[in-house]
């Protein structure tokens, strides 16, 4: 498997940690998708499969031994930890845990980079599943994340330049809401009211056509003083 073909998850409580591996892994050619900690991470998975999961072992609330140790009865996807220098027995634990290798920081990048690669191409290669991995299911509607296509049943589902954009936002974090103004930014928009207001807009235009009743949306939700979540199946 090649980078080009993989999605991972970023899991870790430091934001700027998150933020600069999301980057980094990003500029380097993977589908990135990033959760602040065990909690955040169990909702992604349960709409996206990925090819990895880069976690963090030390976070509030549950750690990430613990969750590889979840992860473990129902899934066989790799997981790299992420340890403090002396932490040797986070490491010995979160390898009898399930882990498929592990790399104490302060670390390159590169060498990051490096196990990642290795340990994806241990991976057998499997087309159809790495295929339904990147698809997101909402209801009668599936979103091809890697390709940025809609489709009903066999039939396209047009999206404009901006639904497209949106869709592309919203598929990297399932299930977290993301504020108007986070959208306007990520558009690439001017900041203000009148932005945020064209905002509003564009999601009532996009759950014309991925919801059975635009109302009462199922999938793309407002979420009060938060803004607005994709909750895929």
């Amino acid at each position: 498997m090649s980078n080009m073909d993989a999605h991972l998850l970023i899991v870790d409580d430091d934001e700027r940690i998150r933020d600069l591996l999301k980057k980094f892994l990003m500029r380097n050619g993977f589908l990135v998708t990033a959760a602040r900690d065990a909690a955040h991470a169990r909702r992604v998975l349960s709409g996206l499969d990925f090819d990895l999961i880069v976690m963090d072992v030390m976070m509030p609330g549950e750690d990430g031994v613990s969750l590889t140790r979840a992860l473990r009865d129902t899934s066989t996807t790799p997981i790299l930890l992420l340890t403090a220098r002396g932490e040797t027995e986070h490491r010995i634990a979160g390898l009898e845990a399930g882990a498929d290798d592990y790399l104490a920081k302060p670390f390159e990048p590169k060498e990051l980079l490096l196990r990642i690669n290795a340990i994806l191409r241990r991976m057998p290669e499997t087309p159809a599943q790495d295929a339904a991995a990147k698809v997101l299911s909402l209801g009668p509607i599936r979103y091809d994340i890697e390709r940025g296509e809609m489709w009903q049943g066999e039939d396209p589902v047009r999206l404009t330049a901006t639904e497209s954009q949106l869709m592309k936002i919203f598929s990297a974090q399932p299930g977290e809401p993301i504020s108007r103004a986070k959208l306007v930014e990520d558009l690439g928009r001017d900041k203000g009211q009148a932005q945020e207001r064209a905002v509003d807009v564009q999601i009532t235009r996009l759950r014309r056509k991925i919801e059975q009743d635009p109302k009462q949306p199922r999938y793309l939700q407002t979420v009060r003083g938060a803004g607005y979540m994709l909750a895929p199946d």
